[in-house]
């Protein structure tokens, strides 16, 4: 049990300033959604932030998990951080002029051509993301977390700062001196541009704080390694890219084929896309535990009894998963105030299939290890490509008629069957002994839990009921699933002598 307990110490450390840090950042939600509430500006920055992690992929190109793989390997132990870095760079410069170069044709693909300023401030984004994406993986492997969380936090918090400042103080202080110094910072149509001017001031403020890191490679690169890396790294980027299509090319569709047109379209794009935010808890949880695990997954590959440990891992965090749903879906009218635009509440249906959706990706990265670790990464590219198709297919053919309900069911049955698939093919690679029965109980209870307390609030439509059940619910699931794993919850540390 203490390789549980080193990864839980691992996603803390790692994991939990990533949620705290993209927490901070959840927190802009409430805050945009009243500052471009009636506009059609929440949508516009919806879709920017859909394609900005489409690009990410194709420039990061899957070297984090290449590194976290090859620094294992103890021929290549010294020159691993080099070659990658060092081909890293050279990439990033490549993309970035491919994206400065094309910005306006980016700028009407995504439906936003009256803004390809939009574009330009997103390619220094990711340029600056990816340059700081290999240190602050050597961070992680060499267990640094206090300076991680450090360079995380602080620059989430001067992102909120500048957005604030721009968005609130500005218009303030140029309304009441409109012929100040503002006017050569300011202008009041630039609102979408100044999230992203602040999104840029905190990726580069990260690139400077990892100068230290950053500028401990050396230009060279080996070229044997490059070969491994690349062949090996090419599924996952292929993997990722398909990934993103599953996980934010829906939005851009649906300003396509959605069946309202202009600032209307570009609105309803906006409604799902903080409807889809209220899934955060889930996914936080999910993006600090692939941050801990994949580390630690590759040092637990030594060990003889790795797939008993990988077991055990899916175990608790499916346990954990489940809390978390019933969290955020029972007490679905608190979270709603996180949109601070009530006409975007009527995209709240969403959050339970998007809620179960995350909770299927999560079981899925777990099992991606098999793949991982036996070297067939190409398989992940053939599961995350069936995933893309499947959203893509029912996307088009959906959306005109069911709106962004066919996006959140697109994206539950990607990622279910994503998870199916790779369960079955990696048990007949990699066997792991996972309690499948058990786990695929745990979440058929959480769904029916959720019908259970809809079904009552319908016959009872008050507050208060509804709160007490969800509580009372939550806090039932919660006692029951102590009980059937009482033993391996006794062998917890902390936990155990309360069990």
């Amino acid at each position: 049990m203490s390789s549980i307990k080193k990864l839980a110490g691992q996603t803390v450390w790692y994991g939990a300033s990533s949620i705290f840090a993209r927490f901070l950042y959840y927190l802009l939600t409430p805050y945009l959604t009243y500052k471009f509430r009636h506009t059609a500006d929440y949508g516009q920055m919806t879709l920017v932030y859909s394609l900005i992690p489409f690009l990410n992929v194709l420039v990061l190109f899957g070297f984090e998990t290449a590194y976290f793989r090859f620094i294992q390997k103890k021929e290549y132990e010294k020159d691993v951080y080099d070659t990658i870095v060092t081909s890293l760079i050279i990439s990033t410069g490549l993309f970035t002029a491919l994206i400065l170069a094309f910005r306006q044709q980016i700028a009407n693909f995504i439906d936003i051509g009256n803004h390809p300023e939009y574009i330009t401030i997103s390619a220094f984004i990711i340029a600056f993301d990816a340059i700081s994406a290999l240190p602050f993986a050597k961070l992680r492997h060499d267990n640094r977390p206090k300076k991680f969380a450090a360079i995380r936090i602080i620059g989430i918090f001067l992102n909120i700062g500048i957005a604030y400042f721009f968005l609130s103080v500005c218009p303030q202080l140029f309304k009441d001196h409109p012929n100040s110094i503002l006017i050569f910072i300011y202008s009041t149509g630039f609102g979408v541009g100044y999230v992203l001017i602040a999104n840029l001031a905190q990726s580069f403020f990260q690139m400077v704080a990892l100068s230290k890191e950053l500028l401990q490679f050396k230009w060279k690169i080996n070229k044997q390694l490059w070969k491994e890396v690349m062949v090996y790294a090419l599924p996952i980027a292929i993997a990722g890219f398909g990934g993103m299509i599953n996980e934010t090319f829906d939005r851009i569709m649906l300003a396509k084929r959605s069946p309202l047109t202009g600032d209307a379209a570009i609105y309803e794009v906006g409604v799902y896309g903080a409807c889809y935010k209220l899934s955060l808890l889930i996914t936080l949880f999910v993006q600090a535990f692939k941050m801990g695990a994949e580390p630690f997954f590759f040092k637990q590959s030594l060990q003889q009894d790795a797939p008993r440990t990988y077991a055990r891992v899916m175990k608790f965090f499916v346990i954990v998963i489940c809390i978390m749903f019933l969290v955020v879906a029972l007490y679905l009218n608190i979270w709603k105030q996180f949109i601070r635009d009530p006409r975007m509440w009527e995209g709240l249906k969403v959050v339970p299939i998007l809620l179960f959706a995350n909770m299927f990706l999560g079981i899925y990265y777990n099992l991606s290890i098999w793949y991982k670790l036996s070297n067939k990464t190409t398989a992940g590219a053939y599961i995350t490509i069936i995933g893309a198709a499947i959203t893509l297919l029912i996307n088009y053919i959906f959306i005109p008629r069911f709106s962004y309900m066919a996006c959140a069911w697109a994206t539950f049955f990607c990622y279910g069957s994503m998870m199916v698939i790779s369960y079955n093919w990696g048990q007949k690679n990699y066997r792991i002994p996972y309690a499948t029965k058990k786990l695929v109980a745990y979440l058929v209870i959480v769904a029916l839990i959720y019908f259970v307390h809809l079904l009552l609030t319908k016959a009872w439509p008050n507050n208060y009921f509804s709160l007490t059940m969800a509580t009372v619910l939550t806090l039932g699931f919660t006692w029951f699933v102590m009980k059937v794993d009482k033993k391996e919850f006794q062998k917890l540390p902390y936990i155990g002598k309360w069990v």
